[in-house]
């Protein structure tokens, strides 16, 4: 099979971005790109990618889908939307952090992850470690957010990190960035990467792609 076939294979079966997955409709606005940053926080935790995109949508349906409601709400409401998506294990440290979170969102740039972008003037690292001072983000989070951002933030573009590449290995496709961007040329970075992932983090995704192409 071709790496052509390969990935038009992955691109059908595997084609969704996280946020898309979560019901954000993400554009470049603040309200969409803070909801992606708690969405990162939760999937870099040890957990199941299901139950953090569960539990997004559980913080999202309580009415903490911008920085000033996850600040207003308390501990404990936080705690219960996190419980109600599956989010147990880690559910109180990260209630406290995203609490913290959004109140420096709030204080640094007023809520809006835009000045943050601006901040870092176009300089994808720069942007990576500003986004690793939120509390429970760091650089798994950092790298999550940076490749489902990228769509919108295009700067950014082509994000592929460590994981994506090993999603990229397992399907047999060429594992450097820049081989693997000629070769999804005209597609989507962010749908790219992200269906990169979801083969890394699950075998028999891979093998069926591998198997169907």
């Amino acid at each position: 099979m071709s790496d052509r076939e390969t990935l038009d294979t992955l691109l059908r079966r595997h084609g969704t971005t996280y946020a898309d997955e979560t019901g954000i409709r993400l554009r470049d606005t603040p309200q969409p790109l803070y909801q992606l940053l708690v969405l990162s926080d939760l999937l870099s935790a040890r957990i199941r990618a299901s139950v953090a995109v569960a539990s997004a949508r559980a913080l999202y349906a309580q009415g903490m889908r911008t920085p000033r409601r996850m600040a207003e709400a308390t501990w404990q409401q936080r705690v219960d939307a996190l419980g109600e998506g599956g989010y147990r294990r880690y559910d109180e440290r990260t209630a406290t952090q995203l609490g913290d979170g959004a109140v420096q969102l709030l204080d640094a740039y007023g809520g809006d992850l835009r000045r943050l972008r601006r901040d870092a003037e176009g300089v994808t690292g720069a942007v990576r470690e500003a986004l690793q001072r939120f509390p429970g983000v760091g650089p798994t989070g950092a790298d999550i957010f940076l490749r489902e951002v990228q769509t919108v933030w295009p700067e950014t573009a082509p994000y592929l990190d460590a994981k994506a590449l090993q999603g990229a290995e397992r399907l047999g496709l060429p594992t450097s960035p820049a081989a693997l961007t000629r070769l999804a040329k005209g597609r989507d970075p962010a749908v790219f990467a992200a269906a990169l992932v979801r083969t890394a983090l699950d075998k028999d995704a891979a093998a069926s792609v591998r198997s169907a192409a």
